[in-house]
């Protein structure tokens, strides 16, 4: 059963065949805890996904969503990057808070109570319910309109909620001290817009995680392989759009837009991984080298 539907799953996603050596390997057997996770909890489920931009979060939640509903379970699948701010509101954020926050990603450029209403429709959904969640589209930089939103009938059975710091805690003071590349250095010297971002992800979002029951993430080697997987996905996005969208980004665009990510990235690669119920590791190519679980790591 599983094999065939792993093997669609690779093809139609244009994925390189170690993926299905590793979904059989590390994936399955996850699969199979967490049909008894959810069997025994209070459904829905909700299972949290995160890891630095180009991990794979996107295509694992895909995976499990589909090899849970071959049990028969109902999945919804969310995403942070759903939850933008509008371009516009985002503009109205960087005039009033600072420059930096028209960029979306960090902390503070989310609608965290819409996500959370989005979360309670799901959990109490019935048969006869509906949900419509946002869709944001990355290659314009806005949110979609209504009619293209994602409508899914209840009741849910697992919730997936992927995003690259999902789970995350906020850093301490001392920690926001020193800017970590050439972006804090020049554009944010007396660190307003980091305090914003990391005092937003210590309020605004901690009621969006609790409600996470069980956290994977997926563990970049460093932060180095972030921007060529950044890069792969870009160009994917590219390939959808055309090369005139107007949210995507050339080379010089893109490392200067990571930047916006690399303080928090760095501090989840070095946090998450204790917090997480399961933490997979990969490698410079992409695969998965080692799993590490949080009973064994306490």
């Amino acid at each position: 059963m599983y094999p065939q539907l792993i093997r669609e799953f690779v093809d139609q996603e244009s994925l390189p065949e170690t993926y299905a050596a590793d979904t059989e390997t590390w994936f399955l057997p996850l699969i199979e805890e967490l049909h008894a996770l959810i069997d025994q909890s209070e459904r829905p489920l909700i299972i949290g996904i995160s890891g630095a931009q180009g991990t794979g979060k996107s295509t694992l939640a895909g995976l499990m969503s589909l090899l849970l509903g071959e049990q028969g379970y109902r999945v919804a699948r969310l995403s942070l990057d759903d939850f933008y701010l509008s371009r516009a509101r985002r503009t109205e954020l960087a005039q009033r808070a600072h420059p930096l926050l028209a960029s979306r990603g960090v902390p503070g450029t989310h609608d965290t109570a819409q996500a959370i209403r989005a979360l309670a429709e799901l959990s109490q959904a019935t048969a006869a319910d509906h949900v419509a969640l946002p869709v944001f589209d990355k290659s314009r930089d806005d949110c979609a309109s209504e009619d293209q939103f994602k409508s899914i009938q209840g009741p849910i059975d697992v919730i997936l909620l992927e995003g690259w710091f999902t789970g995350a805690a906020a850093q301490s003071a001392a920690e926001l001290e020193v800017p970590v590349n050439e972006l804090e250095r020049n554009e944010d010297r007396d660190g307003r817009w980091r305090h914003f971002v990391n005092q937003q992800l210590s309020t605004e979002y901690q009621p969006l995680f609790a409600r996470i029951q069980f956290l994977i993430m997926l563990q970049a080697p460093d932060f180095g392989c972030v921007l060529k997987w950044r890069s792969k996905q870009e160009s994917k996005l590219r390939a959808r759009s055309g090369e005139h969208g107007e949210g995507i980004m050339d080379a010089a665009a893109l490392s200067r837009f990571v930047q916006h990510f690399e303080r928090l990235t760095r501090h989840c690669l070095n946090s998450l991984p204790g917090r997480a119920d399961v933490a997979f590791r990969l490698d410079d190519k992409h695969r998965i080298a080692a799993r590490l679980d949080k009973s064994s790591a306490n």
